[in-house]
């Protein structure tokens, strides 16, 4: 339950301010991912998701010598 609420708008944006009360977002994750290692930190009311990405590794290059027969 909200105890106070500020609305602000204008053709840009659009903020609401809540003095208290529960915040709920969700959202999915790329498969790459690094979902049990993701990290979240609130600093002077604002929120910080970091999400890990998992390596994705390159072929290997590999020069290959052509022969002219």
């Amino acid at each position: 339950m909200r105890n106070r609420e500020k609305e602000e708008k204008n053709d840009k944006w659009h903020r609401v301010e809540r003095s208290s009360g529960k915040f709920l977002r969700r959202f999915r994750l790329p498969e790459n991912a690094k979902a049990d290692e993701v990290k979240a930190q609130m600093e002077n009311g604002v929120l910080t998701v970091t999400v890990p990405k998992k390596e994705v590794k390159k072929p290997e290059v590999k020069a290959i010598d052509i022969s002219a027969n």
